[in-house]
């Protein structure tokens, strides 16, 4: 008989992919982190509610397949199965493959609207078939190749135990066939950011060991006039795939930018390139950080708003009184025929989901493979284990939808703090990342002996050890949802009507800041001025 995923269906359903265009990735390699794990991070932001799924190991028979759906639910085509299909947690399998993306759009004219394939398709599907990083890359050339590709541009992070690739994608037009790509192996200890512009340059044609691509990628861009041989420069991919101007390069290589300067401080990271300055350097694909990177180094990474830079995005009068680092869509803005725009920076309040993953090649693949999920804002989350041999997922990240709030999805309860943080923000972030970083350390402090215990739990009766780490990252799960939920109701106590309550909660008159005042003078010097006298009255009635 033959057989649908459900997993996939779901995914569709939700359409939690519908929305995701404007991302961000971080590639630690194994030698450039603390731990020695190869980390992914991305943060796949839209306004959406995620739902974590969990799509179990299957066997299949000969006349099984794939049916791929439109966001209205209607089959498109059908994609054959293989015999055997791996375990898969959202977007890590059982052998602690995990994939990122960022879509970078490149030359729009290019998408083949009867391309099969959409790169979420293309993710999951790799990573129910592949037990390595090019192992994914080569499933991923050969079903595009095979059922044709649908999107944009995108580049796409893989990383196993050992390894970490980054794929760059784009189709080949209406009535094309196949996709022009090119992957590359990223050394190891170095690492490697993009976000939202592809970042592949050169490339080497003739090492397979460290480099992939697609037959007829130059000769296409030749082809399109892309790229014309006789200027006697080097075929670059960026530049032939993904030209950009200065609005995209400071809406995506000031993220690169930020994520290399705060790892690799040591050196002069100019800021020429993202500005959009004609002729300035592009950062290049990867670099060596001054340190290892830990796990925190990386959390602190991904929740990034150029703070300390003359971009700092909690500093000046459009971060209000009380520097808050978000800016309402939408990004431009024109005034007296002049186009503006808003910085955008790697944490941004409207990410439905975050994630940083761990893979580790000295344990076995159960418990090698960590899956640091956050919901909502990466500024303001918290990141929960989840073990990527756990066969469920808690109602609490699995359940839920934007047309109605809830205090049991762990997406409002965290949207709901991030949002309410706005109304003080230099004052509730210290409340928010008190709890956030108490979590997150007890989360670090247990792993070594949840871990102990799973390894002996492998040798001496593996059967229990899904259950015990499932049960494991379920109750972290409860745990962080019910501390977050107490947050949130701190939180409206304290500041509830422009007051901040001390620690015996009364509420206490705080104002604002004085260089918000001084920009209130300077935009209305008169409307707020009173004559001074000797009996001026500061304790007015209400």
């Amino acid at each position: 008989m033959k057989r649908t995923t459900v997993f996939f269906v779901l995914l569709i359903i939700s359409a939690t992919w519908s929305v995701a265009e404007a991302c961000t990735n971080l590639i630690v390699t194994k030698g450039a982190s603390a731990d020695g794990s190869v980390m992914i991070t991305y943060t796949c932001d839209g306004e959406f509610h995620p739902h974590l799924r969990y799509n179990p190991a299957a066997d299949h028979g000969p006349d099984d397949y794939v049916e791929i759906k439109d966001w209205s639910g209607n089959v498109k085509g059908k994609v054959k199965q293989v015999p055997h299909t791996y375990a898969v947690l959202y977007l890590m399998n059982e052998h602690q493959v995990v994939i990122g993306e960022t879509t970078f759009t490149g030359r729009e004219e290019l998408i083949d609207p009867d391309g099969l394939l959409h790169y979420w398709w293309l993710m999951r599907l790799a990573l129910q078939r592949a037990k390595t990083a090019r192992e994914a890359v080569e499933v991923i050339a050969e079903l595009v190749d095979e059922y044709g590709y649908a999107s944009e541009g995108e580049s796409i992070s893989i990383g196993d135990p050992n390894e970490a690739w980054l794929l760059e994608i784009i189709g080949s037009g209406p009535g094309g066939k196949g996709a022009n790509w090119v992957a590359v192996r990223i050394p190891d200890g170095y690492i490697c950011a993009h976000a939202n512009k592809a970042r592949i340059g050169e490339f080497p044609l003739d090492d397979k060991k460290n480099c992939l691509y697609s037959g007829n990628v130059i000769d296409f861009a030749i082809e399109k006039g892309y790229y014309d041989p006789s200027s006697g420069k080097p075929f670059n991919f960026s530049e032939a795939y993904c030209p950009a101007d200065q609005q995209k390069l400071r809406y995506t290589a000031t993220r690169v930018w930020s994520i290399f300067r705060r790892a690799a401080p040591s050196k002069d990271w100019p800021t020429d390139y993202h500005r959009g300055v004609e002729g300035a350097e592009p950062y290049p694909l990867w670099i060596k950080p001054d340190s290892k990177l830990s796990k925190a180094d990386v959390y602190g990474l991904m929740r990034d708003h150029y703070e300390g830079t003359d971009y700092d995005m909690t500093e000046g009068v459009d971060a209000g009184p009380f520097g808050t680092p978000n800016r309402w869509r939408p990004m431009t803005w024109n005034v007296d025929g002049d186009d503006y725009t808003w910085e955008r920076p790697i944490s941004t309040q409207q990410t439905g989901f975050s994630f940083v993953s761990q893979s580790r090649s000295w344990l076995p693949d159960p418990i090698g493979g960590v899956f640091w999920y956050g919901v909502d804002d990466s500024y303001f989350t918290c990141y929960v284990p989840f073990y990527c041999c756990v066969d469920a997922v808690p109602d609490c990240y699995a359940k839920g939808n934007m047309g109605e709030f809830s205090w049991d999805s762990a997406w409002w309860v965290t949207n709901f703090i991030a949002n309410f943080a706005n109304l003080k923000y230099s004052y509730m972030k210290e409340d928010i990342q008190k709890v956030q970083f108490e979590l997150e350390g007890t989360f670090d402090a247990l792993q070594p002996s949840i871990e102990k215990t799973a390894v002996e739990l492998y040798k001496k009766n593996p059967e229990l050890l899904a259950t015990y780490l499932t049960d494991y990252s379920t109750s972290q799960s409860a745990k962080a949802l019910k501390r977050y939920t107490e947050l949130a109701h701190l939180l409206i106590r304290k500041y509830n009507d422009g007051y901040v309550q001390d620690d015996n909660k009364r509420p206490q008159e705080i104002g604002y800041p004085e260089s918000w005042y001084r920009e209130v003078i300077r935009a209305r010097p008169d409307q707020f001025r009173i004559e001074s006298d000797d009996t001026l009255e500061t304790d007015l009635p209400y």
